[in-house]
């Protein structure tokens, strides 16, 4: 993984279109497999069986999937996304990030010409 992508206090996990994991920063190491680096095994054996259906959506349908978590009082967006090599289905990507319990919500109007 590119090292700036080291320094980001946010979870990185790509995998590609079988589900394979191609590379995860430090930090998705340190949440997803207490510390050790899985490049190379597959997102299906790491989750459970709810977890692994969801996934399997998630690439027969090419979509992404967004939603928050809670555990240890600590409340995660993560954020699954397809990522495509020119124009191709490659895979997804995974980012997970904390964010505060209550954070304000801002509804921006284009800007009038």
């Amino acid at each position: 993984m590119e090292t700036y992508f080291e320094e980001l206090p946010i979870a990185i996990t790509i995998s590609d279109r079988d589900g394979n994991i191609l590379d995860m920063n430090q930090r998705s190491a340190d949440v997803n497999s207490h510390g050790e680096k899985i490049i190379g095994r597959n997102l299906y054996d790491c989750h459970p069986p709810r977890a692994a259906e969801i996934l399997r959506s998630l690439y027969a349908e090419e979509r992404k999937n967004v939603y928050t978590i809670e555990k240890n009082g600590i409340k995660k967006l993560i954020y699954q996304v397809p990522w495509y090599d020119h124009g191709n289905f490659a895979g997804l990507m995974e980012l997970s990030m904390e964010i505060p319990q209550e954070m304000p919500h801002y509804i921006r109007q284009p800007k009038q010409e």
